[in-house]
């Protein structure tokens, strides 16, 4: 059985009474006994994001420029994510960092969590990953999302000698500054990913940057990405696809995202305007990129307890919170809502469930699903 270990962050935070998105750690060990951090939040039918680098469990969830997605993704579904080896809580110091390797750990999260049947998530350099198992694992992947990813590493988009220089240039500025005090280093990667992003945004990614991972696992890294190539794959996804990437992307070309876009068969693409490779809570991008995940994604199936099939989508929202144990504030922050609307909604739930108090809504919801995700 895997291990694990509760844990409760911020979500992203205007005030201190803010709601908590709480997540449970876990550990399991891939084929080569490296063992695998990942993370549960949220409620519904599971979600998996693929890995993507630069990543830690406990740090993202609580950050200026992840948590917003985080949250979103954890509102109607069991999202499961995991550091991939050499990053965050999972082993550092591993011998096998390759694409092959960073494929089976997937394999080996899906099988630890126990989902069978899920939409997979793949941001930036995950992407390639989410394609490759979707491909080797068609009958269980049923919706595939690609954000700001790619088919094609650096040297595999160009191999003149200037491309080659650059790409050994970047990694060995990865090996020279990553680990320093001092983000001068760290601070060149973070506006690529970021351009956009505000003074408190930057310092929290080149935080993120140290803390992730070492020097000399972040140049492995960066070769080993150099080298992705799928894209034989992608006429291979049999599953519906949705592909997004931000026009002005300055860590990966937009024209990447076309290219896999044009390769699986009948993949949507949506261009998204703005000059970040992860999108930001404040940008109109970040509301585009939501709706458009949530219009692709199947709605949560209803609950099997008739008494909830009379309920509006927003109130399942409030629901689900409610089973967590979420007072009306919480609530109303968790969904940008007021209070007063809030209770509003709450006096019509009672009303459909026929139930008198708040505590007997609480044993109702969780009796029918409404409480913390079972992966």
């Amino acid at each position: 059985m895997p291990r694990h270990t509760a844990s409760a962050v911020p979500c992203p935070a205007r005030d201190p009474t803010m709601p908590m998105l709480k997540q449970q750690i876990r550990l399991c060990t891939s084929r080569d006994r490296v063992r695998l951090a990942y993370a549960v939040t949220g409620g519904g039918p599971p979600l998996v994001k693929a890995a993507n680098w630069m990543s830690h469990l406990e740090f993202d969830v609580g950050s200026p420029v992840w948590s917003h997605m985080l949250c979103a993704l954890s509102e109607n579904h069991t999202l499961v994510r995991y550091d991939e080896r050499g990053c965050g809580l999972s082993d550092r110091h591993v011998e096998d960092l390759s694409f092959e390797a960073w494929l089976r750990d997937l394999e080996t999260i899906v099988d630890a969590t126990g989902v069978d049947h899920f939409p997979l998530l793949g941001i930036s350099q995950g992407a390639s990953i989410a394609v490759a198992y979707a491909v080797a694992h068609p009958e269980r992947v049923s919706h595939l999302i690609l954000h700001g990813g790619y088919a094609r590493g650096r040297l595999k988009r160009n191999l003149g000698p200037e491309m080659r220089e650059e790409a050994e240039l970047m990694a060995r500025l990865a090996e020279l500054g990553w680990g320093q005090e001092n983000p001068a280093f760290r601070q060149f990667f973070t506006t690529q990913f970021i351009p956009g992003g505000t003074a408190e945004q930057h310092r929290w990614f080149n935080e993120l940057e140290r803390v992730s991972t070492s020097p000399a696992n972040a140049a492995r890294f960066m070769r080993i990405f150099n080298d992705i190539d799928v894209v034989e794959l992608l006429p291979q996804v049999t599953c519906p696809t949705l592909v997004l990437h931000a026009v002005r992307d300055a860590r990966v070309p937009f024209d990447e995202g076309r290219l896999i876009a044009s390769m699986i068969p009948n993949a949507r693409f949506v261009p998204l305007e703005s000059g970040n490779h992860l999108l930001l809570e404040t940008e109109p991008a970040w509301d585009r990129w939501l709706e458009e995940i949530r219009a692709f994604l199947p709605a949560p199936a209803p609950s099997a307890d008739p008494a909830f099939t009379t309920l509006t989508r927003r109130e399942r929202d409030i629901v689900l919170l409610i089973a967590q144990g979420r007072d009306n504030a919480q609530i109303a922050a968790h969904l940008g809502l007021c209070e007063k609307t809030v209770r509003n909604h709450i006096t019509s739930i009672f009303s459909k469930l026929e139930v008198e108090n708040r505590s007997q809504a609480i044993v109702l919801a969780r009796e029918a699903g409404f409480d913390r995700p079972r992966v």
